[in-house]
């Protein structure tokens, strides 16, 4: 790969020629402002095609209103490149409770608005209007997520791959840097868009299966129109081949065609992921929206180091299983150094990395020595129910980096804010990652993951138990004191996952009552592509075993259960008392030590916290809880 000199790549005609360029290669079209840092999936692809000699011109945000806007740069000699964005663009726009956000981190200034919904869609349909013989090749996150055909949680139906609604000619799913070299090696070489069937990680459409004998043949769309049991089969065989070393092709029948899902590319090597972090990015968003204030996504990363990829924590509500997979692929120490002295240059950096990590910023390495040659277990996870008796324990490479990253010269602090797995930490035999993480990483507050309590529902989430997060807690508790630390622990809990009853959401609010949290945001199970907590909404069934699986899917319903968790706001009142009526759980509401809700008519109809009197209720727990998250955005 060249290197090349860190300016931004050209946005117009003019930058272009100011290049000496009579037409760029490809033209990356996104949803998102440009903002050229490797936290953003496009300005990777760009910059990667860009060192394998590839002219690449960037369109981001193009009025869509205006098919003109599509052919700005002209029309590229190879190809069109589309993503949404970061984001899949209906997880961008509407909450869970299906509203429209207010402001859109993505966009200058955090403007809305400037890209429609479904963008990926929308956008190819605007190019094939305009240029009609050009190639296009979709990706991103809402590409990857909707490749095949999937639940769309705002319509409440099933949809076919987006590659169908797009009109593309080829889809690129993960996370996308070898499969876009290899598509776009070969149609410089002279093949034709329609001819590339052939490449891991992408998805195409073909009239007959190139190799039948070892493709997977999967429902038709109709057949799982018509049966949500038949999709629970077909989500269970993709889950399963989603490992790059034992997965095989895939295939779903339409009308008149085959969706061929090619197996998935195979991860970097860490030497891979050296070199394309070591990419000319400047770091920035582009100075054109200097005037509306920059691209707010740009402040969370901007001073952070992506130390790994990958996560083989097995959550049923997690999209990573699909797009970064489970095999963690970790960068060498001496490059997230390197990057790191980079960063102490910026006239920005005030002495604080905010971030190092990933997915799960305490997985440094494969899970055991098994998934080097075989992959991770397509029918087991590694922590759930417990950990299992392979699981390789080490923080200590780890540490190691965070040692060398803190004893920088002008490195006051180094935070982690990605989230640690608790449960992995507390497999670790040796206290000095627990240690130092608690003495020299925690900005004040440490975020874990919880999520619930219920037996019931932490089995369909693939979570520990309570056991689990309580000996934790112990832990740092101890370990802060014995600092003369006032550190806090912020757990974050999930309303309406399925599984969750009234009975599992009244059992989560004692807890919480029990050991005084003060959750002031919660998070409601939201139903995007590509989970399996997302197949057992839509299906009512575990694909797993088949099993029923209670979901709450009555608006009302889901208020009550968010309520519980809330159950301290005056506001919430009416509805944490319904729920505890229907939930046969009246014994709750009272005055005594055990209750949520003081009987209707009390002085303000509020609850007290143990030991309290009125007008207290505040804990050490309350710190940093209207941090906002989304299950799914990683």
């Amino acid at each position: 790969m060249e290197q090349q000199e860190q300016t931004f790549l050209p946005i117009s005609r003019k930058e272009m020629t100011a290049r000496g360029w009579e037409q760029p290669d490809f033209i990356m079209i996104s949803g998102d402002a440009y903002v050229d840092h490797p936290s953003f999936g496009v300005a990777i692809i760009s910059r990667l095609l860009e060192a394998y000699g590839f002219k690449v011109a960037m369109l981001t945000q193009p009025d869509w209103k205006n098919p003109a806007q599509f052919g700005l740069l002209g029309e590229p000699r190879l190809g069109f490149l589309i993503s949404a964005g970061n984001i899949d663009s209906m997880v961008s726009h509407y909450s869970v409770a299906k509203k429209r956000r207010q402001a859109d981190a993505y966009s200058p200034g955090g403007k809305t608005g400037l890209r429609p919904d479904r963008a990926l869609s929308v956008y190819a349909r605007k190019v094939r209007e305009v240029y009609p013989q050009s190639a296009i090749i979709i990706g991103g996150i809402e590409a990857s997520l909707r490749r095949m055909a999937h639940y769309d949680y705002w319509t409440d139906k099933l949809r076919p791959s987006v590659l169908f609604d797009a009109g593309a000619d080829l889809l690129v799913y993960g996370m996308g840097e070898k499969p876009v070299i290899e598509v776009a090696e070969a149609l410089a070489s002279g093949i034709k868009i329609s001819d590339i069937t052939y490449v891991r990680g992408t998805v195409v459409c073909v009239s007959e299966l190139p190799d039948p004998a070892g493709t997977l043949l999967l429902p038709t769309f109709e057949e799982i129109k018509d049966s949500k049991q038949k999709f629970a089969e077909s989500f269970l065989v993709q889950y399963k081949n989603s490992e790059p070393q034992r997965a095989k092709a895939l295939a779903e029948p339409y009308p008149d065609c085959y969706l061929l899902q090619n197996p998935p590319a195979e991860p970097l090597t860490g030497d891979e992921l050296d070199q394309v972090y070591r990419l000319p990015f400047t770091r920035n968003s582009h100075p054109n929206y200097e005037k509306e204030g920059g691209v707010p996504a740009l402040n969370e990363v901007k001073f952070s180091l992506v130390s790994s990829r990958g996560c083989f924590g097995g959550c049923s509500f997690c999209a990573l299983h699909f797009h970064q997979g489970r095999t963690v692929q970790a960068r060498s120490i001496a490059a997230v150094v390197e990057e790191a002295e980079e960063l102490i240059k910026d006239p920005d950096f005030k002495g604080y990395i905010h971030d190092v990590g990933g997915p799960t910023a305490n997985f440094r390495q494969q899970a055991c020595d098994k998934q080097l040659k075989y992959g991770t277990c397509p029918d087991r996870s590694c922590l759930y129910p417990e950990p299992c008796k392979n699981l390789i324990v080490d923080h200590r490479d780890y540490l190691d980096l965070l040692r060398r990253l803190r004893s920088l010269t002008g490195v006051k602090k180094v935070f982690i804010r990605s989230g640690i797995r608790h449960d992995y930490l507390l497999c670790d035999h040796d206290p000095a990652f627990f240690e130092e993480l608690c003495e020299h990483h925690v900005s004040g507050q440490l975020k874990v993951a919880p999520e619930h309590v219920a037996p019931k529902v932490l089995e369909k989430m693939g979570k520990p138990g309570r056991e689990t997060y309580l000996a934790f807690k112990k832990r740092y508790k101890e370990i802060n004191k014995r600092l003369e630390k006032d550190q806090y622990l912020v757990p974050y809990f999930m309303s309406s996952h399925p599984g969750s009853d009234l009975e599992a959401a009244v059992d989560l609010a004692s807890f919480i009552r029990k050991h005084e949290h003060l959750p002031e945001q919660v998070q409601d199970f939201y139903p995007t592509p590509g989970t399996l907590s997302t197949c057992m909404y839509y299906s009512g069934l575990d694909p797993r075993t088949m099993e029923p699986v209670y979901v709450p899917k009555s608006p009302h319903e889901k208020a009550m259960q968010r309520a519980l968790i809330q159950y301290r706001n005056p506001k919430l009142y009416r509805l944490v008392f319904e729920a505890l009526n229907k939930a046969g759980r009246k014994d709750l509401i009272g005055y005594g030590r055990n209750c949520l809700i003081k009987p209707p008519g009390s002085k303000k109809d509020r609850s007290t916290g143990p030991g309290e009197s009125r007008g207290q209720g505040q804990t050490k727990e309350k710190a940093g809880q209207k941090t906002k998250r989304e299950v799914g955005k990683k």
